[in-house]
């Protein structure tokens, strides 16, 4: 074979090899995109699905910006904030309408609640006790006075603004009526809806706060208005505005519980609610038909004796 023949095989040789090189080179490179497309979609399917997952379980949030209602309450609003409403529920009293007088205002007594929405011992005090709170307040054996905290928001290691949330949603249902405030109370402290020790992620949620109320059956008629009021955040600020007034209340623990303005041990029974009340009673502790103590004049009752003794002795006048 010449020379020539030689180099001509030898560079067949080479170029056979360098193809068949770059042809295991596309298969490789083919091989690795099929590996990176597989992965990526198996990522985008979890993705998805987890995505699915948060909406199921109310992942939307809250509507309300809670700090932008500090900086509104505190004359402080930055550029960009949203401004809220400041209104007070239609069932809300009081010069600032903070005032929660739930039933009869001219009840025999006044039982005071001080509660928190994410407090694990408010929600045993509520499933314990609540149903027979709720019957006594209707039947006029005293009315209930409600103040609200959120002390758990402001606590570094629970966090959230689930105790607000919460706080405006009670006032969304006592914006319906006294009772559809007492239901949602009721449900929201449930074993259903208060989940965890400190409710930490029980009212994060705007469409926790909702279904809670799909199962207060006193919120039926108006329940349009009453999302409506959660999802824009109509009662934010007067929620801020009531924590801010259990924080001034002086109140250190929840629950606390005063009958006719006296703290009492909380009642772990009715029963045990019903003898305070019959010992406020017997102190002469209590309110009058104008909401006043009974006692606050010791002579009322001479004055009144007075009274009738005049009437008496002007009837005799006449009749003689």
């Amino acid at each position: 074979m010449s020379k020539r023949n030689t180099q001509e095989a030898k560079r067949a040789a080479r170029e056979r090899l360098r193809a068949e090189r770059e042809k295991e080179a596309r298969k490789e490179k083919t091989k690795r995109q099929l590996i990176v497309g597989a992965v990526a979609i198996g990522v985008l399917a979890i993705a998805g699905f987890a995505g699915m997952a948060i909406a199921n379980m109310g992942g939307s949030g809250s509507a309300t910006d809670w700090a932008a209602v500090e900086r509104q309450i505190a004359g402080e609003p930055e550029e960009g904030d949203t401004a809220y409403e400041d209104a007070a529920p239609a069932n809300a009293s009081g010069d600032d309408g903070l005032t929660v007088l739930v039933g009869d205002e001219n009840a025999p007594h006044t039982v005071s609640f001080y509660e928190e929405p994410r407090c694990g011992g408010c929600a045993a005090f509520e499933q314990r006790m609540g149903q027979d709170i709720k019957q006594s307040i209707a039947d006029g054996e005293y009315n209930g006075d409600f103040t609200f905290g959120a002390f758990f928001d402001d606590n570094p290691q629970a966090g959230g603004n689930g105790s607000k949330n919460a706080i405006a949603a009670m006032g969304a249902a006592l914006n319906v009526s006294d009772e559809a405030f007492l239901g949602y109370v009721d449900a929201l402290y449930s074993t259903e809806y208060h989940t965890s020790a400190n409710g930490m992620r029980d009212f994060d949620e705007d469409d926790k706060l909702v279904d809670i109320g799909r199962s207060v059956p006193e919120l039926d008629a108006d329940f349009e208005q009453f999302e409506s009021d959660i999802r824009n955040s109509t009662f934010a600020v007067w929620a801020a505005q009531m924590a801010e007034k259990f924080t001034n209340s002086g109140v250190e623990s929840t629950p606390t519980i005063m009958v006719d303005g006296e703290t009492i041990t909380t009642p772990e029974t009715p029963e045990a609610l019903r003898a305070a009340l019959e010992t406020s009673a017997a102190e002469g502790r209590g309110n009058s038909a104008d909401g006043d103590s009974a006692d606050e004049n010791p002579d009322a009752d001479a004055d009144a004796d007075a009274d009738a003794d005049a009437e008496e002795n002007e009837d005799g006048e006449s009749q003689d």
